[in-house]
């Protein structure tokens, strides 16, 4: 990812530009999913597990 820094923009504001680009990228994201495998299986269970809470939780409201 690249930034160009902008007329009268300090260091800390190019970095906190940089750091949501890459956020918004899913470059972390990604690289952390890869640094332990799941299967898909696994991600599946999980995926259903998630839905499933966030249908009790919105039913409950």
């Amino acid at each position: 990812m690249r930034v160009e820094l902008r007329e009268g923009e300090g260091f800390d504001q190019l970095l906190r530009r940089f750091n949501k680009g890459i956020e918004r990228s899913g470059v972390i994201r990604e690289h952390r999913r890869g640094l332990r495998f799941i299967s898909v299986q696994e991600e599946n269970r999980a995926k259903r597990r998630k839905a499933e809470r966030r249908r009790r939780r919105n039913a409950a409201s």
